[in-house]
């Protein structure tokens, strides 16, 4: 009976021993399994040697590579991206479909960041929350994208989510993007006057055509024959779109920037400037050499034009170089064909991405629209020089970050709310900072309109939005009976042809403040943007991310030089905004399981 009593008191001890581990095993191991972090240094620096096109001029590297470093990351993870600025111009990067939830301090564009000064640093921390996908990013001002600086993203899904498709045998990123043959500075110089130059070749993978001279090198993708190779495709050019194919080879398409869709075989792929996609791709022919072709839409180039991007499929077997014509594709001025091909890509409703349940559980069947925003690009001339405009406003950027203004005083001095119409023209063409408040978890339908001569292509940063429907001519409420609204992919950029119009729903649900915008470089650079502020009452902090703690402040709000005295500090939050103390999910967790570590030692103390 002795014994027996001492091995029971012992068992009180080891039983609180073993709850102690399963409670520190569940804070310190559950974010190893689904929310991990990702710690990226990036050198960011200027390369005279690459040579992509054979001529001398400045290409943007991240840590020596162009195109730069794969983010490889999958649903729910942390970021961390350290960025060190060796170029002598300001830089942001931006995250191009990455949603950035309740987090636009983050998105990296010059209405939410001040931007990291030459010779300096700044770490980004955002998460890929609810999201697979195929995405990029790039450099967002200065006009340095056109350097380079750019490379993918991929986001993949958690195990536990089912992928509609098999396995491929391997993953490639084709970056494909027309380039110019001169340094960005130059182009950048004469972008508001006549003397406009236009993107004169196609790269694939930051390397020129194949069989062309003048390519330092081109890319090549190495498959094995019997195999499926998934292909993520992002057109990551300045002016062009292109369409994308490849010899003797059909593509299956699966996803569009962050979407899955029906399953559809094509011949060929128009992608628009900003636009992801990804496609499986069959090594199903004789072994050989095959071309890889993306050529410009909207515009006459013979299949040698250093705008006719190619590369070559290499099955690991082949002795047979690739041979005959490039695979020919549509008519480059065949509208009908880009937007018969745009409406055949329609979302798969019954599969899950992000989330078990089906992607589809979410969709604009039955949505009430609560406003509408009509927005038509084009040029105008102000003060003698070229501009783009939105609704005849260009937009003109501030010294002080929108949000940082929003946050600190509500805008007062940096911007006015809707100043501007969100769905008429201005009168005069004038030169604005253009920024429309979007009624919050009320549907919004934008109405995009371009009455340019070329393909517009436009994106909205914290959001996918559904394409419920694009045509020709002008837009008419009457066009609504022609929306599709049983199925609309949802995707973060949407073509607009030219002369022609495409409407999409969005749920303002993110708050924060959200870049909307033209991708086409030059017209983005011009004007051709506004800011969208969708903003929630709540004073509830889990309803938006407070700043970071790293915050870099500029313009109205310097950070306080070091003198003598009492430190100055920036201005107080508005009433209307949360407390500026970071909040750190991590940190948090970490404090609780050293608090419940103690507490576990402290009990099992006593207890023995």
């Amino acid at each position: 009976m002795v014994g027996a009593t001492k091995a029971a008191g012992s068992a009180g001890p080891q039983h609180e021993l073993v709850t102690c581990a399963i409670l520190l095993l569940t804070l310190f191991v559950t974010p190893a399994t689904s929310d991990n972090d990702i710690f990226l240094d990036w050198h960011v620096s200027i390369d005279f040697n690459l040579k992509p096109v054979s001529t001398d001029q400045p290409v943007i590297t991240i840590n020596g590579m162009f195109p730069g470093p794969l983010i490889n990351a999958t649903t729910n993870d942390y970021i961390h991206v350290h960025v060190f600025n060796g170029l002598d111009d300001p830089l942001l990067f931006t995250w191009n479909g990455i949603q950035q939830r309740l987090d636009s301090w983050q998105d990296g564009v010059s209405g939410t960041n001040c931007p990291i000064q030459p010779g300096s640093n700044w770490t980004y921390v955002f998460q890929t929350k609810d999201q697979i996908g195929t995405f990029f990013y790039f450099p967002s001002i200065n006009f340095l994208k056109a350097g380079g600086g750019f490379g993918p993203i991929r986001v993949n899904n958690l195990p536990a989510i089912t992928v509609p498709f098999e396995k491929p045998e391997a993953e490639f990123d084709l970056l494909v993007g027309d380039w110019y043959s001169s340094s960005y500075k130059d182009i950048r110089s004469r972008l508001d006057t006549a003397d406009v130059l236009f993107p004169n070749w196609m790269l694939i993978n930051g390397k020129g055509p194949y069989g062309n001279n003048f390519s330092a090198s081109y890319e090549t993708l190495n498959v094995t024959q019997g195999k499926t190779y998934l292909l993520r495709i992002s057109n990551v050019g300045t002016k062009w779109s292109f369409n994308f194919r490849i010899q003797n080879h059909q593509m299956l398409l699966v996803e569009t920037e962050g979407s899955y869709v029906n399953q559809t075989l094509l011949e060929s792929l128009d992608v628009h400037i900003g636009q992801s996609y990804s496609v499986l791709v069959t090594a199903d022919q004789d072994a050989a050499d095959y071309y890889i072709v993306a050529s410009p839409k909207m515009i006459n180039v013979t299949d040698g034009n250093t705008l006719v991007g190619v590369a070559l499929l290499h099955y690991d077997n082949s002795t047979t170089p690739a041979s005959g014509s490039l695979p020919s594709g549509p008519d480059p001025f065949d509208m009908q064909f880009s937007i018969d091909q745009a409406k055949s890509i329609r979302w798969n409703m019954t599969t899950g991405a992000a989330r078990p349940q089906p992607q589809g559980t979410f969709n604009v069947t039955k949505v009430k629209i609560s406003e509408t925003f009509i927005l038509q690009a084009s040029t105008a001339t102000i003060d003698r020089l070229s501009r783009y405009t939105v609704n005849n406003v260009s937009y003109l950027t501030p010294d002080t970050p929108l949000k940082l203004a929003d946050y600190f005083s509500n805008g007062s001095g940096v911007y006015e709310l809707d100043a501007y119409p969100k769905n008429t023209s201005n009168v005069n063409a004038v030169r604005g900072v253009f920024v429309a408040s979007a009624l919050h978890k009320g549907w919004t339908e934008i109405v995009l309109k371009n009455k340019l001569d070329s393909i517009d292509a436009w994106h909205l940063d914290g959001f996918n939005f559904f394409l419920v429907g694009l045509g020709e001519g002008e837009w008419e409420p009457e066009s609504r009976s022609s929306y599709n609204l049983f199925d609309p992919v949802s995707r973060s950029t949407v073509q607009v042809y030219p002369g022609g119009w495409s409407a999409v729903y969005v749920y303002p649900d993110n708050t924060g403040m959200w870049n909307l915008r033209s991708q086409n470089l030059q017209s983005w650079y011009l004007g051709e943007e506004l800011y969208v502020r969708i903003y929630d009452s709540d004073p509830n902090p889990v309803k938006e991310k407070q700043p970071p703690a790293n915050l870099l402040l500029c313009g109205k709000y310097q950070p306080p030089a070091p003198r003598p005295g009492p430190p100055v500090t920036p201005p107080a939050p508005s009433p209307n905004s949360p407390s500026s103390e970071a909040y750190d999910p991590h940190k948090t967790r970490s404090l609780i399981a050293m608090i419940t570590t103690a507490i576990c030692f402290l009990y099992i103390g006593f207890t023995i």
